[in-house]
């Protein structure tokens, strides 16, 4: 219980770490698209500021500002700032446009009420970005804004209100005259130059009044104008590509931050895991090992019980015997029974034999042994209990010499072949046969035409005790099995066609 809390603990930790991480990455990365989105709203700022220089170069007396020639300063500013700066156009206080250059937008709907940021997919679209008046009107006295009007309009205006002012003037007076000026004989004052300012005014000291009322125009006709061609706000278009780029780029940079955190977020829990499971793993391996050493302490008193059993056993037999050899003094009955011991005893023995062989540590003592040769030489030693049954045993195969313990070898081939035997019926057929499978390895399979084994009992039939004959003892086949693993073979009980068992034993290796 206690190691599942430290590794909660951990995994709780390293998430922890992780989200600490990732939250960090994306604050960063709104940080630095903000500061992206900041130095484009700055840059707008300095083209505003290019934009009050545009027009205060552009500008003529009387505040008016020729549109044509505006709009082409204003085209060449956007062409020069192509790359973010997609749009420029001037606002009257009704939010129409009166000059622009560059993408249209719908500047109407927008409107004009304050410094406003409209942001798109791909532009951004800003209003008075720094204050107007602050703008075009620095260190120049009189606030009312520029007049954006066409050459035309311009002339027209010009034209009709110098004749409403100015009529035509009487012929001048000789020379010789005693007036000295046109002043003194009644014409006025000398007229205007083509922007509505007299030259007196530019040559005095007094303020230059550059967005002011021209002198040719009515304080209403100029109020009318100012209303819907005086330059009240204006829109700049940015491009957001340059804020796409560099987010697209921290985007990317962040998102392998955070993968790198999870690497090794995921390696250090895996890390963890394969410690926490190899301290469990050797905490098993510690108290495996002190059973292991209490049940070869119990096998070995079980071994010790089971020797010391059989002598009393052996002297019981022995009496039982002798009663019933004993006709003359014995009765019928007690010879019966006497021989119904002898055969419970020699049962009971023959269960302490394979349970002692069972116990008994197998240290392999390899040598070079015939195969061949020690198969018949089995099949010899269980004669009688072939000839009983009139079995048909053969033997054949590949002659090969393999590295073997040779008692144990005859201990397997004396348990499989008895096994055999056991499992057919009279006049069955065994076969045992060798195989060469390479020049190192060799196999060992023994048939038979018996009834052959369920396939879910080919993998039981080897465990100590399991049986499917009622006069066996549940070991031989266990036995068999502790000595093949400790020969590094392997061992496997399959189906014998068309009927019957196949044991198979391989990779035995071949003696050089």
């Amino acid at each position: 219980m206690q190691p599942q809390r430290h590794g909660l603990v951990i995994y709780s930790l390293l998430l922890s770490i992780w989200a600490l991480v990732a939250v960090w990455q994306v604050e960063e990365h709104v940080h630095v698209r903000n500061e992206a989105r900041a130095a484009l709203v700055n840059r707008a700022k300095d083209i505003s500021t290019t934009l009050g220089i545009v027009l205060r170069s552009q500008r003529r007396f009387g505040g008016v500002v020729s549109k044509e020639r505006l709009e082409a300063s204003l085209t060449e500013l956007v062409k020069q700032e192509s790359v973010e700066l997609k749009g420029i156009a001037l606002l009257n206080a009704a939010g129409d446009m009166v000059a622009s250059a560059g993408n249209e937008t719908d500047f109407q709907v927008r409107g004009a009420a304050g410094p406003t940021e409209y942001w798109e997919a791909r532009t951004v679209t800003l209003i008075n970005p720094v204050d107007l008046g602050t703008n075009l009107t620095y260190d120049i006295e009189g606030t009312n804004p520029p007049i954006i009007m066409s050459r035309e309009d311009f002339t027209n205006r010009l034209a009709t209100n110098r004749l409403a002012m100015f009529p035509r003037p009487p012929e001048r007076p000789e020379p010789g005259s005693n007036l000295t000026n046109v002043e003194s004989a009644g014409l006025g004052p000398p007229p205007p130059d083509s922007f509505g300012t007299n030259r007196e005014s530019l040559r005095g000291d007094g303020p230059r009044r550059f967005f002011g009322r021209p002198r040719w125009m009515s304080e209403v006709e100029y109020q009318a104008l100012l209303q819907k061609q005086g330059v009240h706000s204006f829109i700049i278009v940015m491009s957001t590509g340059a804020i796409h780029a560099v987010s697209r780029q921290d985007f990317w940079v962040r998102g392998i931050i955070v993968l790198l955190a999870t690497i090794a977020a995921a390696g250090v829990g895996m890390a963890w895991r394969n410690v926490s499971e190899t301290s469990d793993l050797q905490i098993r391996l510690v108290r495996a090992s002190e059973l292991n050493s209490h049940l070869r302490e119990m096998n070995l008193a079980a071994a010790g019980l089971a020797h010391e059993t059989r002598n009393p056993l052996n002297i019981i037999r022995g009496m039982a015997q002798m009663l019933s050899k004993q006709t003359s003094v014995s009765p019928a009955d007690i010879q019966e029974k006497s021989r119904a011991i002898l055969n419970e005893t020699d049962k009971v023995t023959a269960q302490l034999n394979e349970f002692i062989n069972y116990s008994r540590p197998r240290e392999v003592r390899r040598s070079k042994i015939a195969l061949n040769p020690a198969i018949i030489e089995v099949v010899r030693t269980l004669a009688n209990d072939i000839d009983e049954k009139q079995l048909r045993v053969e033997t054949g195969g590949d002659l090969v010499a393999i590295e073997a313990d040779e008692q144990l070898l005859r201990q397997v081939l004396f348990n499989l072949l008895l096994n055999s035997i056991q499992a057919v019926g009279m006049n069955g057929r065994v076969e045992i046969s060798t195989r060469r499978l390479n020049a190192e390895e060799a196999a060992l399979e023994i048939r038979d035409d018996g009834p052959g084994v369920p396939p879910e009992h080919r993998q039981e039939i080897f465990k100590p005790y399991f049986t499917t004959n009622q006069k066996g003892t549940g070991l031989g086949l266990a036995v068999v099995q502790q000595i093949v693993l400790a020969h590094g073979w392997e061992i496997q009980c399959l189906a014998n066609e068309p009927r019957g068992a196949l044991f198979r034993i391989t990779h035995l290796n071949i003696a050089a």
